[in-house]
């Protein structure tokens, strides 16, 4: 174990839920994938466990490049990729792969491979706000030269996200809205921006109504909304809420066992959007509670290396980065148990995906390049035994 260490540095806490969150993953979505794998590849569940077992390496490969790269130099990427990113969004909006009418990928034709664009925008955004918080912290209180600059960014981002996917847009601008009161944006700037936000959402919405073909999603959100309220049973978003029940209910305390779930033929996404459902039909509620816990550590050693990390830009990214994942996990679990509406959030680290995955490994490998940084740190000052 002190070999395999030696080699993996930062939060060792962090390290044990990356790996045990991905050997859940494997196993959960090597169980869900049946109907998918008899719909596309004449049942060989291979191909996807394969598949998936290869996005898994490459995101573990990812997480051990990127906590070795010292946590300031994000500082200057997170520009990189901001500006990246914002055109990045406005393509797959005009050319990005429609389904459901909602254009959120784009098509890698090299290698056959789509690629959800909002799942970069949203770690960038993150990193950039940490970065503009640390810099304004002197000036803070100034509407124009802090607030502004601070602000702009995220409007833009979850504007551009906003149209193909709603809810991404609305988790992204709540990570972005908690970390701006971390980093003390004055609470009149933030009263401002909620009521701001508020009165564009309901212009949307009334845009929407009068011109259906502007934000077509619109109608779905609605519905959604409306069937989670009225319970109606009828409707797809609640037909896979009632699957997701089922599975939970007949999972029990300890769960049916590996492999054995039921409800993974009946829900329309067992894979991705309830996923945590076939966790706890196969696992009972004692593996839901350990999918749960180990967010909570990540999110509570998170802010662990927050409190110790002595820049603020490194105290920022750790904890932005962290509360937007497990935010997002919290997420994806209460749909599945019928806590929210139908969102189509992905579970971090767990659900099957190539660019989610990827970007939830270099999330959590920029996490621990802070915490490396402060062991590097603390190694630099101690004093030297005689």
């Amino acid at each position: 174990m002190n070999f395999v260490f030696r080699y993996l540095k930062g939060d060792k806490a962090i390290w044990f839920v990356v790996f045990l969150l991905a050997v859940f993953s494997l196993l959960v979505v090597y169980s869900s994938i049946v109907t998918l794998a008899y719909k596309h590849h004449d049942g060989n569940t291979g191909y996807y466990l394969f598949r998936h077992s290869l996005f898994l390496i490459i995101g573990l490969s990812l997480v051990f490049v990127i906590h070795k790269i010292p946590f300031n130099y994000f500082s200057r990427i997170s520009q990189l990729a901001l500006f990246a990113s914002v055109p990045l969004l406005l393509l797959t909006l005009v050319m990005g792969q429609n389904i459901n009418e909602a254009s959120r990928w784009l098509k890698i034709p090299i290698i056959d491979q789509t690629f959800q664009t909002s799942d970069m925008a949203k770690l960038a955004l993150i990193m950039y706000l940490a970065r503009m918080l640390s810099i304004k912290q002197d000036q803070i209180g100034d509407f124009r030269n802090s607030f502004l600059p601070v602000v702009i960014p995220i409007c833009i981002v979850c504007a551009l996200i906003l149209p193909a996917n709603f809810s991404t847009s609305a988790v992204l601008f709540t990570s972005c809205f908690i970390l701006m009161f971390i980093g003390r944006i004055p609470i009149k700037y933030l009263a401002l921006l909620t009521g701001t936000g508020i009165a564009a959402i309901a212009l949307v919405f009334l845009i929407a109504s009068a011109l259906p073909k502007v934000f077509p999603r619109a109608k779905t959100w609605i519905n959604r909304v409306e069937n989670f309220k009225k319970k109606e049973s009828d409707s797809k978003s609640n037909y896979q809420v009632e699957q997701s029940k089922i599975a939970i209910a007949t999972g029990g305390i300890l769960g049916k066992g590996p492999g054995k779930s039921v409800q993974r033929n009946f829900l329309p996404h067992p894979y991705s959007d309830f996923i945590f459902a076939i966790v706890i039909e196969e696992y009972g509620l004692f593996g839901g509670f350990m999918v749960v816990l180990l967010y909570m550590i990540l999110l509570y050693r998170s802010m662990k290396i927050s409190a110790k990390c002595p820049r603020t830009f490194g105290s920022f990214l750790a904890i932005g980065i962290s509360f937007s994942l497990v935010f997002q996990a919290m997420i994806n679990m209460a749909v599945a148990v019928n806590l929210l509406p139908v969102t189509g959030q992905a579970l971090p680290m767990v659900s099957m995906g190539g660019t989610s995955i990827w970007f939830t490994c270099i999330a959590i490998g920029i996490i621990l390049s802070v915490s490396n940084g402060i062991a590097e740190k603390e190694k630099t000052v101690s004093p030297v035994a005689i």
